[in-house]
């Protein structure tokens, strides 16, 4: 099931710039949105926070019910890791390869009808969309370091283990291509990869720099519904074969660093959950993601009085999943040896309703600007594991990545 609903925008034809000013949500309309960068300062939480509750989207915090004449349907929210580095206190680590990208943003849709700023076609409709444009084209990839260095990283890792530094590390590597035509069809295809349950894309940006961000995300990072929370940890990664399945469901050093990381989720939700309503409801269930079988837990808790979005963001930005354990100094080691910002990925992308917010940990994300597409993969590094190995999981998880975006326009 896709959780988020897409956020798609059209993006004219190169070499004309990319843009966000006709962003759609499944028909509906951008009312207006929020950008915010790690340069601006501040407390990127509670400004979004506010910014959705001035929409009317946010009562207390948390997700309320709309008016009957409400025209509001929701919002589609993104944070980059390195905005929830910045919240988490820790070094944001290399600057992003994306910077059109902001760290955070906000955009709030209506639904189509008389009076909403910026309706100029009805739902579904998309004459107003200019057309897709044909002889997409994908040059050769370069990658933020080469297996031998992504191998050293994996040993740089172990030794910081061994030291007593953390526990565990994950370790993220990128990769980007030229492109010539229309991103927008590669996008979609991203967005539509087998099991993802936030699939979806974000455009934005004003004229000469602009971006796109797709997701094909299996992974919960957070979930509100009423006041249940809700986190869905995956770690542990083999080939979707029989044979896969049985290594996976087997292997000792996959179960101990997935079970870390679910000490580590549950740790999170304690700091705005209700005491003592903590709990474990499903412990290392194999999941399906495209050719790849992965271990996913579901954590969930009852939200403290007075918990909102922006106690929300600060407890689980970054995801346990892609930062380690203890979060604050796998941090510090992600920022010392990661060659290239982690930018759109493995932070958070999703929708903030009135029936409650769910957001998708941004991993399986790939980013656009107006002369390069973007990819990031990695994997958790714990004492037992194997540099080859890893870098070989890294590769096969930006594997179908690449696939949908190299395949040719229809």
């Amino acid at each position: 099931m896709n959780r988020f609903s897409p956020v798609v925008g059209p993006l004219p034809r190169q070499p004309a710039p990319l843009s966000g000013t006709a962003t759609r949500a499944e028909g509906l309309v951008e009312r207006c949105r929020l950008h915010w960068r790690v340069s601006d300062g501040g407390d990127p939480a509670t400004l979004v926070e506010d910014f959705l509750a001035e929409c009317g989207l946010l009562a207390g915090g948390l997700p309320g019910k709309l008016p009957p004449d409400a025209d509001i349907w929701g919002a589609a929210l993104y944070v980059s890791a390195a905005a929830g580095a910045y919240l988490a206190g820790a070094p944001p680590g290399a600057p992003s390869p994306v910077p059109a990208v902001p760290d955070v943003v906000a955009v709030v849709y209506a639904a189509p009808g008389p009076g909403v700023p910026g309706n100029t076609a009805p739902p579904g409709d998309d004459s107003a969309a200019p057309a897709s444009a044909s002889g997409w084209r994908l040059g050769a990839w370069h990658d933020s370091w080469t297996p031998a260095e992504h191998a050293d990283a994996v040993r740089e890792v172990r030794a910081a283990i061994a030291r007593g530094d953390v526990y565990q590390v994950n370790l993220v590597g990128h990769a980007s291509a030229p492109y010539l035509g229309d991103p927008m069809p590669a996008l979609r295809r991203v967005a539509a990869l087998p099991g993802a349950c936030y699939g979806g894309v974000l455009t934005g940006g004003d004229p000469g720099a602009g971006w796109a961000v797709a997701c094909a995300s299996p992974e919960t990072l957070v979930s509100v519904t009423g006041r249940r929370v809700v986190t869905r940890p995956i770690k542990g990664t083999r080939p979707a074969t029989a044979a896969g399945r049985r290594e996976l469901l087997a292997s000792a050093k996959e179960r101990a660093e997935h079970v870390m990381i679910v000490d580590l989720e549950r740790n999170d939700l304690a700091r705005v959950a209700r005491t003592g309503s903590v709990r474990v409801d499903e412990l290392y269930a194999v999941r399906r993601w495209c050719d790849l079988w992965q271990a996913e837990s579901v954590v969930s808790a009852e939200l403290a009085e007075g918990a909102g979005l922006a106690d929300l963001l600060r407890a689980v930005c970054p995801g346990g999943s892609v930062t380690g354990a203890p979060k604050r100094a796998a941090l510090e080691q992600i920022a010392r040896l990661e060659p290239v910002g982690r930018g759109a990925s493995m932070g958070a992308l999703g929708w903030v309703g009135p029936d409650g917010i769910d957001l998708g940990l941004s991993i399986r994300t790939v980013a656009v600007d107006g002369e390069r597409v973007h990819v990031w993969a990695g994997g958790g590094i714990t004492w037992g594991s194997d540099p080859a190995a890893e870098v070989a999981e890294a590769a096969a998880k930006a594997g179908p990545l690449r696939a949908a975006l190299a395949h040719p326009s229809s």
